[in-house]
């Protein structure tokens, strides 16, 4: 897999689709490799013709792991999160950002759609903010615009977020990881559970790295509220979720959409906190669509 020099660390990518083509930029949410945008799913905005690059977070898959930094303690961070108090990271959502235009720079790209899901939503909003010469339009999915107040997970979803394993073999760490997909899944297209133990089993083999999950979910507690960010956008912008989604609940996604001027919003039934194979044409035909429309 290729790696690119970029903000002082190494990232790790790969691409889809014809090098000449407008650029989508996939950004990935908390502990998860590049490898959560399928295949499928990228090959799908490829043939809409565009460029897709996919990478690697820094702290996690094949890209640089800040392990000199230590772990953080995430129950501590919650507490000061939850009381408006600062909150202690490693590197912030700003630093992830600039990572992704850094990248862009390796490869001599001038401007994406910028399109990140979950933590990676929040990754693109502050991309597009702080980068607004550098985006062609931000596509948030399954995120939320951190305003205080809003609704939490629901506790089997927070539950599934923060449990560690029972046990620290192979099987039993995947074992842990299909049962928390299923959780915060969507109900009504549940993958079939063969095919999700591969994808998880596979994803271990290539990196299991849980010190960096525990540094990602400090930056995104440093961050707080985006609210005061979200109201400078002013780059064609969507929003994506899912009206079932147990972990990120669909009122963030509505305030994302209502906080940035002129955004668009797409709520998707049954969708939950994941872009299972059923959902692929949905999530991906509409990503492709509004690329189009603003990219003319």
């Amino acid at each position: 897999m290729p790696i690119a020099k970029a903000n002082g660390i190494e990232i790790a990518y790969d691409e889809f689709g014809a090098k000449s083509a407008p650029v989508i930029l996939l950004i990935m949410g908390l502990g998860a490799q590049l490898t959560r945008w399928s295949e499928n799913f990228c090959n799908r905005l490829a043939g809409g013709g565009f460029r897709v690059v996919r990478y690697d977070n820094r702290d996690v898959g094949l890209s640089t792991k800040f392990e000199g930094a230590g772990v953080p303690n995430v129950g501590e961070a919650f507490q000061r999160a939850q009381k408006g108090q600062p909150v202690d990271a490693p590197y912030t959502l700003e630093d992830m950002a600039n990572d992704g235009v850094g990248l862009l720079d390796a490869l001599g790209i001038a401007k994406a759609h910028i399109v990140g899901a979950s933590m990676g939503g929040m990754i693109a909003q502050v991309f597009a903010a702080g980068h607004a010469d550098r985006t062609r339009s931000l596509i948030s999915i399954m995120s939320t615009s951190g305003r205080p107040g809003l609704p939490p997970g629901t506790p089997a979803a927070m539950g599934a977020l923060l449990s560690a394993p029972p046990a620290q073999d192979r099987d039993s760490i995947i074992a842990h990881s299909v049962k928390n997909r299923g959780i915060v899944g969507s109900p009504k297209f549940p993958e079939d559970e063969a095919t999700l133990r591969q994808q998880v089993a596979a994803d271990y083999d290539r990196s299991y790295y849980p010190p960096g999950v525990s540094r990602q979910l400090a930056a995104v507690l440093k961050n707080g509220s985006r609210v005061a960010l979200l109201e400078k956008i002013h780059v064609p912008s969507l929003v994506i979720h899912g009206a079932d989604d147990p972990l990120v609940p669909v009122d963030g996604g509505k305030d994302t959409a209502a906080t940035i001027p002129g955004c668009e919003l797409l709520i998707v039934p049954g969708m939950g906190h994941a872009i299972e194979p059923a959902l692929v044409p949905t999530v991906a035909d509409a990503i492709i669509a509004f690329c189009r429309r603003v990219g003319a």
